[in-house]
């Protein structure tokens, strides 16, 4: 981790201290970088510097652990909510709360959701291109136009419908689906499961809402390799050995494929 980054975010991400304990270490006077005492918490570091608290050196984690959690409705994918909405991190046991999320699911989604103590190893993940299997109920037929989309890909220069009403985000290009699969096609409700490789903001929800439809249940079941099963909603679970060898093996692929560009 070259890029400079908070001092307070550079200790919370290696240690197990929150963002709020590691303001209040450099307010005491207990955070050296490069030898001097450091009170000022805009500081920006990278591990270029060298970091000391309470006189021990800080050291980029090599190791991490990866948990699954299904997340059901009814909570947000965040450290906290200013309108007191629960999120994940009120149901998962504590030692986690310095865990990280793989991208989001929204707060009325449901499903598979992969956490790490690792930013790098996060960041690899959501900037990747590992599928994602999704069951999308929407309300209304789906139509030959829709189809179409989903194997051709389609450019949308006002997906604000289905995004967050405070989201900014106007235009949007949706990739071609890698796979689609009808279940139900009813003009009340129909029902399908799709695999994407991308994980843009409220990606599906836009992208039915441009053919002026509702999602109104979505669940992803699977990213990558590693699938919800019968994991139940408000549950976790630590990677399987073969998760982690799959997880390996991607990472070093993302490494080489960044080492020839």
């Amino acid at each position: 981790m070259n890029t400079p980054i908070r001092l307070n975010k550079m200790i919370s991400h290696n240690t197990r201290y929150s963002r709020r304990e590691a303001d209040e270490l450099i307010k005491k006077g207990e955070v050296q970088v490069d030898g001097k005492v450091v009170d000022d918490l805009s500081t920006k570091v990278s591990f270029k510097n060298k970091i000391v608290i309470n006189g021990k050196a800080l050291f980029e984690k090599t190791q991490y652990t990866v948990i699954v959690y299904h997340k059901p409705k009814g909570e947000l994918v965040s450290k906290k909510d200013d309108r007191g909405r629960k999120t994940i991190y009120d149901s998962l046991p504590k030692r986690y709360a310095h865990f990280l999320s793989v991208g989001r699911l929204d707060f009325a989604s449901e499903g598979l959701l992969l956490l790490c103590d690792s930013p790098s190893v996060v960041s690899a993940l959501m900037h990747g291109d590992l599928e994602r299997v999704y069951y999308v109920k929407i309300n209304g037929p789906i139509t030959q136009a829709m189809e179409l989309a989903m194997r051709e890909g389609l450019h949308v220069q006002d997906a604000r419908k289905g995004g967050h009403e405070l989201s900014d985000v106007r235009a949007m290009d949706f990739a071609p689906f890698i796979q689609y699969r009808i279940i139900k096609n009813s003009p009340t409700y129909s029902t399908l499961k799709v695999t994407i490789n991308e994980g843009k903001n409220r990606e599906l929800r836009r992208f039915f809402g441009y053919f002026d439809v509702d999602v109104v249940d979505l669940k992803r079941v699977s990213y990558g390799r590693v699938d919800l099963g019968m994991l139940k909603p408000g549950k976790m679970r630590f990677l399987e050995a073969n998760e982690y060898s799959a997880l390996r093996d991607y990472l070093d692929y993302v490494e080489g494929q960044n080492k020839d560009e």
